[in-house]
């Protein structure tokens, strides 16, 4: 059975569990990629100036609307604001987060869209793409109940060596090794996508709570505008709030959104938010994090323990490290199933033979698991589509 749960969608097991460790740096890797999403750190001080990149984003891009302003991921990095143009095309514009000064935009397509659409749904509708990425949380369950069955006295194994007298022997010693260590990551792992799988399908959390405000038909300069003494407002009906993001009106409403941090943990920004009027400037409605039931906290603390994000880089590096270690894990356990076989048949093994004897052993489930990586790649245009998300 563990050799079944590891063998017939490793491909797809390993795609996804890929997608997930690099999605964990995929800000960075925007940032390498992106010169304006970056800043001199010595550059930077004080809060976040809000009003002056709202102001300086609303002249550089006069016939777009702001959606929402971002505030940097860290010290080394710019503020973002989505902006949506006419035609509904999404971009980011990236300011200096002290001056407000505008440094450049981009795409709203980049490293971090493209791996946290592979990894979530394939980029496949999030009503389909969801459930099937996270039933592998099912696999993974098998996996590991499984592997204390086959793995015998497996406390015994976190200081043992690998030994590297041949390739099934340092395949099998690296795999029970990596294996052990990583018990309590595969155990967050398969809990938050059995989660994931039971909210997309049967337990949708309840929404959070909301206020209507009418929508206002002022220019994105003019809104832009309002949005000092909104916030102020805002700091005013919630100090302790650490501002991560604010949504701001459009269409459907004229109310500003601070989202950000405040006492409890483990929740996402919008668990702590302060509504405020963009006409009047009048704060409308305070919620936070410690109010919500136990439904809506373990769906908000899903995503920060999925990801590692709860501690910065403190947390986000051992998360990588584990994810990348969990992707070798299903590497290496389809290598060992071939030369597991090629020992019995006393036959040398190769690179490439193991490779196809793995390909074989998969059987006819190799073909769906092809098709849905395969599928991922095929929806990425959609991406360059999507007005939002």
């Amino acid at each position: 059975m563990h050799q079944w749960a590891g063998l017939k969608l490793s491909i797809f097991m390993s795609f996804v569990l890929l997608t997930g460790t690099l999605a964990v740096f995929s800000h960075e890797m925007d940032w390498l990629m992106r010169p304006a999403l970056r800043v001199e750190m010595s550059s930077v001080s004080g809060p976040v100036n809000w009003p002056a990149i709202a102001r300086n984003v609303a002249a550089h891009a006069p016939g777009a609307s702001i959606r929402s302003l971002d505030a940097p991921l860290a010290k080394a990095f710019a503020a973002t604001a989505t902006i949506e143009s006419p035609d509904g095309e999404l971009r980011f514009v990236y300011a200096h987060p002290t001056t407000g000064e505008v440094q450049g935009d981009g795409h709203w397509v980049g490293a971090a869209r493209i791996l946290r659409n592979m990894h979530r749904h394939l980029n496949m509708p999030t009503w389909l793409g969801v459930p099937i990425v996270s039933s592998l949380a099912l696999l993974l369950a098998v996996s590991l109940g499984t592997s204390f069955v086959v793995y015998k006295k497996w406390w015994r194994g976190f200081l043992k060596p690998i030994r590297l007298r041949d390739a099934r022997t340092a395949w099998g010693d690296f795999h029970r090794l990596a294996g052990v260590w990583s018990l309590w990551f595969v155990a967050l792992m398969i809990l938050t996508g059995l989660w994931y799988l039971a909210e997309s399908t049967i337990a949708r959390a309840p929404p959070h709570p909301r206020t209507e405000v009418p929508a206002l038909s002022l220019s994105n300069t003019d809104i832009a505008a309002r949005l000092g003494p909104s916030l102020a407002a805002a700091r005013a009906a919630n100090p302790d709030l650490d501002i991560k993001r604010i949504i701001f009106p459009n269409g459907k409403s004229g109310a500003f959104q601070f989202q950000g941090q405040d006492e409890a943990i483990l929740v996402r920004d919008r668990s702590n938010a302060v509504w405020t009027s963009a006409a009047t400037g009048e704060p409308l409605l305070v919620t936070a994090g410690r109010d919500l039931n136990i439904h809506q906290r373990i769906s908000e603390m899903a995503d920060p323990l999925h990801f590692g994000t709860f501690g910065g880089y403190w947390t986000k590096l051992p998360w990588f490290l584990f994810g990348a270690l969990l992707t070798a894990l299903s590497v290496s356990g389809a290598a060992l199933y071939s030369l597991r076989l090629f020992k019995a048949e006393r036959r040398p093994s190769a690179g490439r033979a193991v490779a196809v004897r793995a390909w074989h052993g998969m059987g006819h489930w190799r073909w769906a698991a092809l098709a849905l990586v395969l599928t991922g790649f095929a929806m990425l245009p959609t991406l360059f589509g999507v007005a939002g998300d």
